[in-house]
């Protein structure tokens, strides 16, 4: 039944759905992000030391404030690591392994890691520090 009005074409384009879509999509990415990182906290102690050339076939050993030591992503004890640290050097086929233990641990710990590395048949070890901030170095 034609009533006698001309209809009009719409000549703009709803966004509307393609804001919905993304703003779900915002709200997805925003709850696992953090989920998505890995690894783990470590705070290295501060020195105005230069920085060095690393060998990036090195391996780094991480141990955090609550004394948990990981290889590069893997978990592991104190006491596996003069088993394990062998093969995956030899694995990587690097030399140098890279210690980077949080700066609230006591010494003793850090230098049984150490210790255990050592045991392990590293000769090179190197120690992951950060550089100090401008401020602090001028006192």
């Amino acid at each position: 039944m034609m009533t006698g009005q001309k209809t009009r074409l719409m000549s703009e384009i709803n966004v509307t759905p393609f804001v919905d879509v993304m703003l779900v999509l915002l709200v997805i990415f925003m709850v696992t992000a953090p989920m998505m990182s890995s690894g783990m906290k470590v705070e290295v102690p501060q020195t105005t030391h230069e920085r060095m050339d690393i060998d990036s076939r090195g391996l780094v050993v991480s141990v955090d404030a609550s004394r948990r030591i990981m290889i590069n992503d893997y978990q592991l004890d104190a006491s596996e690591i003069a088993e394990r640290l062998p093969k995956i050097l030899e694995s990587m086929k690097g030399e140098e392994v890279y210690l980077k233990a949080d700066r609230t641990l006591p010494y003793g710990f850090v230098m049984s890691v150490m210790a255990s590395i050592r045991e392990a048949g590293v000769e090179k070890i190197g120690m992951v520090t950060e550089p100090s901030a401008p401020d602090s170095q001028k006192r």
